[in-house]
């Protein structure tokens, strides 16, 4: 397991730059195999859903807000609550991964249980 984590470490914290480590794991089959690398490549996949699904509510929402003057600073909160969820996400994912842990994401890790290929 040492091996695997020190083999996938650069591949790991790619991950987290989507798509960039997700087609290096997809094309590399010793990347494939590493199982500390296919953890972050999942967490990494929940990380990206779940922000570009917040992201596009968040966006729906803010116009909606916008549109009147009095809910528009709501929109401003919306839009730096998801941007501050997606940069913790980030970091937290991107340390995770190249200090050799596979510590789940905060809120959304188990989302990345799902994903197996």
């Amino acid at each position: 397991m040492a091996n695997d984590i020190e083999n996938g470490k650069a591949c790991a914290a790619l991950a987290y730059l989507f798509p960039i480590g997700l087609i290096w794991y997809l094309v590399d089959e010793k990347m494939k195999r590493n199982k500390f690398v296919a953890f972050h490549v999942y967490q990494s996949l929940a990380f990206a859903i779940v922000y570009f699904v917040a992201w596009v509510a968040m966006s729906i929402v803010g116009v909606i807000f916008a549109i009147t003057i009095v809910l528009a600073p709501i929109a401003f909160l919306l839009w730096l609550v998801v941007s501050l969820a997606g940069l913790a996400w980030f970091l937290q994912g991107l340390i995770n991964a190249l200090s050799g842990k596979q510590n789940k994401l905060f809120l959304i890790g188990s989302i990345g249980d799902n994903f197996k290929f």
